[in-house]
């Protein structure tokens, strides 16, 4: 846990979940870039100040006592701000958290807009929230230089309006949106659709659902092919889950293979839960509240009972943000040894070089290579 000084107060801020092995900050120079701009600038924070893609809760805590709407797509964010509130006795600041996914305010006078690594994502944010804006909204980006594009200013002037950037301060940007009211305002193109290829087994020609920010979103990546194409073959009424489930094509093809497994998809982004959703609608069943599915939000199997889950198949993370990281792929695997029965078994999938086998066999004492070619290993560990 470290602590951010500001003319708000000084606050003790921490990722979530806590990790003391963890060196990474909840804040980095273009959260504290922007919270110095509206000090500097006297920004009136009377009205409705909207928050968006606060990573870990740092700009929302610090302007807790303007109640601010914070709207993010991590359930992981979501905690961490609610964590930070709590430990910095600001629980009850009347802040006010959505998800990607909720309906955002119908007025917004200060949209505060942490650009996120997805430009689709970005994309998406802008086209829900620019008919709240009005001419007298604030609106002001923040990121590192190295998130900040050309394509990112041009949404902003394309659905927003006029736009500008400040210098680069500790290698962070500002980005300054006029509101121009006679823009069109169109609605997001997202989610998208598209087929899978016809050679792809059980789910040869379906259609997969994506919502904006989506691992990608316009095609099938070649990892989870790799799994599609080596998916274990099972029957019975078991219970199978899509650990880090994207948009659920994993998930659903076990669905179509095994119509008696009930199948739990889990995600820590609200848009992929509800892209997978979407596309087991799509391929299983219409009513997936009545049919064997369960959807998940969640950190990693916190939300599914230990010794309840017949088989995990996983395709973790190795970013984090900006960062390189085990980390999350390390909090599934203990996961899904604790949500396993015995005789259990997780499947994961992951690039060579990432060396999973190690982890995996100091956790299970077993670990088996199912499937492998030049880039990918797909890996078995069972519970005993």
């Amino acid at each position: 846990m470290n602590r951010l000084s500001t003319s708000w107060g000084d606050l003790a801020l921490a990722r979530y979940p806590e990790d003391p092995r963890d060196t990474l900050r909840a804040w980095d120079a273009s959260d504290t870039y922007l919270l110095h701009h509206l000090e500097e600038e006297g920004v009136d924070l009377s009205g409705t100040v909207v928050v968006v893609g606060d990573r870990w809760g740092a700009l929302t805590v610090v302007l807790a006592d303007h109640s601010p709407v914070q709207i993010t797509d991590s359930f992981l964010g979501r905690r961490a701000t609610e964590a930070n509130l709590a430990r910095n006795g600001r629980a009850d600041a009347g802040v006010r958290l959505l998800t990607a996914r909720d309906t955002p305010p119908s007025r917004i006078d200060v949209l505060l807009v942490r650009v996120p690594k997805s430009l689709a994502l970005l994309e998406d944010q802008l086209h829900r929230l620019a008919p709240a804006t009005h001419a007298g909204t604030v609106v002001v980006g923040t990121g590192m230089v190295s998130e900040i594009h050309t394509s990112t200013l041009r949404l902003f002037e394309r659905i927003i309006g006029p736009t500008k950037t400040s210098l680069a301060v500790r290698k962070a940007r500002l980005i300054h949106c006029a509101p121009d009211p006679a823009l069109p305002r169109t609605p997001s193109p997202w989610p998208l659709r598209y087929a899978l290829p016809g050679d792809v087994r059980t789910v040869a020609g379906r259609t997969v659902v994506n919502h904006a920010g989506i691992f990608c979103a316009e095609r099938l990546d070649i990892g989870t092919r790799f799994l599609l194409d080596h998916l274990p073959e099972r029957s019975g009424p078991e219970r199978v889950v899509d650990l880090g489930c994207g948009n659920g094509v994993v998930g659903t093809a076990m669905a179509l293979a095994n119509p008696e497994a009930t199948v739990v998809f889990v995600d820590e982004s609200y848009s992929a839960v509800a892209s997978a959703e979407a596309t087991y609608r799509e391929n299983v069943s219409p009513d997936a509240t009545g049919s064997g599915a369960e959807f998940v939000v969640g950190d990693a199997l916190s939300e599914v009972a230990d010794g309840s889950v017949d088989l995990v198949l996983n395709n973790p993370p190795f970013h984090s943000h900006r960062a390189t990281t085990d980390t999350t792929a390390r909090r599934m695997f203990a996961d899904a040894r604790r949500a396993l029965r015995p005789g259990g078994e997780l499947w994961v999938i992951g690039n060579r070089h990432l060396g999973y086998h190690v982890r995996l066999r100091r956790l299970f004492g077993n670990c088996e290579t199912v499937a492998s070619d030049p880039k990918f290993v797909l890996l078995r560990a069972v519970r005993r």
